[in-house]
């Protein structure tokens, strides 16, 4: 499966372009569409040279590819493209490893209706790392309402 339209937009509203090198909420470096690393591996530096938008898109459009592939693999029940997208979206901010280990995707896998338990096991989802401490930030609070939201409705 692929992203949707409106799971691309779902993460760019989240993730919104900038084209210098920054410090996300949780201070790690980051350019364009949210991306922490290059398309060869090597990690985003407070350093790098700022990028164009055509670059920053051509990097989301190689990055993506890297977060769909994992949650086509990882999700091993039967899911329709809107709760694939909201996935991408979620797998895209907790990176690989912490979705391939969450209790979110442990509940999709056993049953992707029980949407009770996964709107609960996204909404877990909403800390980052501030100043040491795990803290609940607003954004993630959004996003996290929003990807449950993308993944509950019925694909048409």
């Amino acid at each position: 499966m692929k992203t949707t339209k409106t799971g691309i937009k779902l993460i760019h509203k989240y993730e919104s372009f900038r084209n210098h090198p920054y410090l996300c909420p949780s201070g790690i470096p980051t350019i364009g569409w949210g991306n922490t690393y290059y398309e060869d591996g090597s990690k985003v530096t407070l350093n790098d040279e700022p990028i164009t938008r055509k670059r920053g898109d051509e990097l989301f459009e190689n990055i993506i590819k890297t977060f769909e592939d994992k949650v086509n693999e990882y999700v091993t029940s039967d899911i329709n493209e809107n709760q694939f997208s909201s996935l991408v979206s979620f797998t895209y901010n907790v990176g690989v490893y912490n979705f391939k280990r969450s209790t979110l995707l442990k509940k999709i896998n056993n049953n992707p209706n029980d949407f009770d338990a996964i709107e609960y096991q996204f909404k877990r989802w909403n800390k980052g790392t501030v100043n040491n401490k795990k803290v609940v930030l607003k954004g993630l609070t959004k996003r996290r309402n929003e990807e449950f939201f993308l993944y509950s409705t019925p694909t048409k």
